[in-house]
């Protein structure tokens, strides 16, 4: 079940083949995660959003409030008997149809979906994770690639990629030939007692899991974070590699090429990241 402008109803027969989501990419949406009864860091996704639309020039209706988009997800959950376990939300949200490059409106429609999930708090992965630099395309560093929209091309051939490579994950580099993230998330890099993540100006998305991260990070006395672009040569002189999206949490790269990695920062953060949300409820 999904719901759809507000009406819970079956997931099939739903978009039609002159949305402009499905058309030109004219969507952003928010990936959410459910554990425990609420939306974890619900208000970071919602300013994201509107952030988004109002980047994408989408006209955001009076109803859009936190608590209306809250309730809307909370009912779609309990649709589908989800209300005492994880879940993982999509809150999907495009141009009305009409029009070609040129939209005939900016009013805005919306679609939530959810699945279930394993796991309540974010844990720490102990099992081989490789990644590679993805090399055939390139991100532009520009305001836009900071969205979440469904321009992803880029992440689904790299993810092919990565499969036909037998790696677990891709590193995306920018027309700079910088390292911008992860193909599903951003990346952090330890070296010492420096944690560096790329800045926004690199063209990495805006994440909200990031932002937990960079939030607990500049609390820890032993470490210095600093936002920089990450050059491709200084992956293998790095002590430590991870990346963070809300779903994941946290995962750590063991091997790149032909440097491996340990991940006792990471396993820090999530501990202090597991510690943020129960302090929050």
């Amino acid at each position: 079940m999904i719901n759809f402008n507000g009406n819970i109803t079956s997931e099939t027969d739903v978009v039609s083949f002159k949305n402009r989501g499905f058309n030109y990419g004219d969507a952003v949406f928010e990936t959410i995660k459910f554990s425990a009864g609420k939306l974890l860091f619900f208000e970071d996704h919602y300013f994201r959003l509107m952030a988004s639309m109002r980047i994408m020039r989408m006209e955001i209706p009076m109803h859009f409030t936190m608590e209306f988009l809250e309730e809307q997800i909370l009912q779609t959950i309990e649709a589908n008997k989800l209300s005492e376990t994880s879940a993982r939300v999509k809150l999907f949200v495009n141009r009305l149809a009409g029009g070609l490059y040129l939209p005939e409106t900016n009013d805005v429609e919306y679609l939530i979906s959810v699945s279930a999930l394993d796991a309540d708090f974010y844990l720490i992965h102990e099992d081989k994770y490789e990644v590679d630099l993805f090399k055939d395309y390139y991100i532009s560093p520009s305001l836009l690639s900071t969205l979440k929209t469904n321009n992803k091309a880029i992440h689904v051939v790299g993810s092919i990629y990565a499969k036909e490579n037998k790696l677990d994950n891709c590193l995306i580099l920018n027309t700079d030939k910088q390292v911008v993230e992860a193909l599903n998330g951003n990346l952090f890099l330890v070296k010492g007692n420096t944690i560096k993540t790329p800045p926004l100006t690199t063209g990495c998305l805006k994440g909200v899991m990031r932002k937990q991260i960079m939030e607990i990070i500049t609390l820890m006395p032993d470490y210095t974070l600093v936002e920089e672009a990450i050059s491709p040569f200084e992956l293998q002189k790095a002590d430590e590699l991870f990346f963070t999206n809300v779903i994941t949490g946290i995962q750590s790269i063991t091997k790149y090429r032909k440097k491996e990695f340990h991940n006792s920062v990471a396993q820090d953060l999530v501990k202090k990241l597991n510690v943020k949300i129960r302090l929050s409820s």
